[in-house]
């Protein structure tokens, strides 16, 4: 008497027989199946990589920055509203911040001007990201020309190109002295683009920076947690925007595996006639297609997802980076940290792997449950 194990080992082997008696067909369903999951899962990889990376810049970011409003838009603060800041309980240092954008239009890019508060560069000299250097074709002690803000030019050397491993952050950055980046734009004296706001509690930054509007209400306190719900809304709404433009080719391969796996060709029919008249039982019979189901489906998924995998931690997203990240000419190049939303990919594989392999099922039933004559003759 064969046993329930030399049952389904059969049962199995005759699925990946039949499998291959329709192998184009087959083949076919799969390379597709595969392609879709293979492009949502790249989206999923992506999407969180990008949101780790957020996070990780922003360690190391200010509790706060204060900024001035005027017309509803970001103005100079005075050092002045500095001092009233300190006063306020629980605020541990006020840093003002000097920062802007230059766009240059000889190679047609924007940079990132600041003054580091920290070691900052000699007047004549500027400290710049490899995306700068790239872009310009220049290299540690050349010049480096800007246009300052009364059309006359204003020549820099640069003293120092920051390493590939920080692009993601200094891609377009120009560190500079405050002498220079006064030369460059003219501001007002005294007055700053920002505060950057230390707070030794941080269960007070709600607090304090109610207290900051109530006492300077044309300012704009902002924390850094809604620097980082702002960066995965954005990431958020860049993927549900792939996924919307890719709607027409996802609909298009649900249509196509619906038909595939709920209509039984006249073959498989009799294929199943045959196997009941030989003495298989309904449930053998469904088995059979469960595996079937599931070794398509189980083969696009998982392979769908590996390649998902290579293509965004080891290819850097090279098929459509742009589309999420946004267009720029200073583009940074660099290799994203893997990380895995296992709640994510258990959404994905319950949406693609359960209702296909669920699909051949309905259709094998009901052709099992005919009389085996029937099957044949049809």
């Amino acid at each position: 008497m064969p046993t329930s194990l030399d049952r389904h080992r059969n049962i199995l082997d005759f699925a990946l027989s039949s499998l291959l008696r329709r192998k184009w067909k087959n083949l076919s369903l799969l390379m597709i199946y595969t392609l879709i999951v293979f492009v949502i899962a790249s989206l999923i990889f992506f999407v969180q990589a990008l949101k780790l990376e957020a996070g990780l810049l922003l360690t190391n970011a200010p509790d706060m920055v204060v900024q001035r409003m005027a017309a509803g838009r970001h103005d100079l603060i005075p050092l002045s509203y500095m001092e009233k800041i300190q006063s306020i309980r629980g605020v541990g240092e006020v840093v003002p911040r000097l920062w802007g954008y230059y766009f240059d239009p000889v190679f047609g890019a924007n940079y990132t001007l600041q003054v580091p508060n920290i070691d900052p560069p000699e007047p004549g000299n500027v400290m710049i990201g490899s995306g700068v250097a790239r872009n310009q074709r220049i290299a540690s002690g050349d010049v480096m020309a800007f246009r300052a803000h009364d059309r006359t030019p204003l020549l820099l050397q640069v003293e120092k190109i920051f390493s590939h491993e920080s692009e993601l952050l200094t891609a377009d950055l120009v560190l500079l002295s405050e002498t220079d980046f006064q030369a460059l734009f003219n501001l007002p004296k005294l007055r700053f683009t920002d505060l950057a706001v230390t707070v030794a509690n941080p269960r007070e930054l709600v607090t304090i920076a109610s207290k900051i509007s109530e006492q300077l209400p044309d300012t704009r306190p902002i924390l850094k947690s809604e620097i980082l719900r702002t960066y995965d809304s954005l990431f958020d709404w860049r993927g549900g925007m792939m996924i919307v433009v890719l709607a027409g080719a996802v609909l298009a391969f649900l249509i196509f595996a619906w038909d595939k796996a709920t209509g039984l060709s006249a073959e498989e029919r009799k294929e199943i006639g045959i196997l009941k008249s030989i003495g298989w039982e309904t449930a053998d019979v469904l088995l059979l297609k469960f595996w079937e189901g599931a070794a398509i489906s189980l083969t696009a998924f998982l392979s769908g997802v590996v390649l998902a995998y290579i293509h965004i931690f080891f290819f850097s997203a090279g098929l459509f980076e742009h589309a999420l990240t946004g267009w720029s000419v200073l583009y940074p190049q660099f290799r994203l940290r893997p990380v895995i939303d296992g709640y994510q990919l258990a959404v994905l594989f319950f949406l693609s792997v359960l209702p296909y392999t669920a699909a051949t099922i309905v259709p094998a039933w009901m052709a099992a449950t005919m009389d085996p004559d029937s099957a044949l003759r049809s």
